[in-house]
């Protein structure tokens, strides 16, 4: 044998490998599987599309998705849940800003799949009955925002801090928000909005 033919014991040749991946494009995988990783049985799901239950905003969603799938791209392309934004893809200004279990979460950057079972808040359900949030009335109110791409998130991002912190101090605003950018840069209006609520105790 030549080349890239040859192969130790319990080697796979790139001859092989190609076979291999040619097959697994060919009839893609459905559902999961299991290997053993450090001796233990682990589930691998994927390539082909696997059943995902996500709650959000309290409802119950199934669906079949790949693997690779975020969140984002999930509420947004699959249940139309468009409040949370794409903007940079990749983790770094926090339009697409949710909670998860109560925690802030960047939607771009998680997948569908490791939300399971998980509460998943959005800003559509930050309104009650037809009537916005204090928060959204404050923002509103002091101008939070201008072109408007980054506000669910920091709307998002501000209700996670004033549950967190009723009567936050600047350095709790600061550090709270600190995982959103507004290119606009309504910041003086955002801490004006949070202000307000913090001092109606909403």
């Amino acid at each position: 044998m030549q080349g890239d033919d040859v192969k130790k014991p319990n080697e796979v040749s790139r001859r092989d490998f190609l076979k291999i991946s040619g097959v697994s494009a060919a009839v893609p995988l459905i559902g999961t599987k299991i290997v053993q990783a450090a001796g233990a049985p682990v589930k691998v799901y994927g390539p082909g599309k696997t059943p995902i239950a996500l709650t959000i905003n309290g409802n119950k969603h199934s669906l079949q998705l790949e693997p690779r799938v975020t969140l984002l791209d999930a509420m947004r392309d699959q249940l139309a849940i468009t409040g949370a934004k794409r903007v940079c893809d990749r983790a770094e200004c926090g339009a697409c800003t949710v909670l998860l279990d109560g925690k802030t979460v960047y939607a771009c950057s998680m997948l569908a799949i490791e939300a399971q079972g998980k509460a998943i808040t959005t800003v559509e359900s930050v309104a009650q009955n037809d009537r916005l949030h204090p928060i959204q009335q404050a923002f509103v109110d002091n101008d939070g925002s201008q072109c408007g791409f980054c506000t669910p998130g920091f709307v998002v991002a501000t209700k996670a801090l004033l549950d967190k912190h009723p009567n936050p101090t600047s350095d709790q605003i600061r550090h709270g928000l600190s995982g959103n950018l507004c290119r606009c840069g309504t910041y003086h209006g955002i801490r004006q909005a949070i202000a307000q609520v913090a001092q109606k105790g909403a």
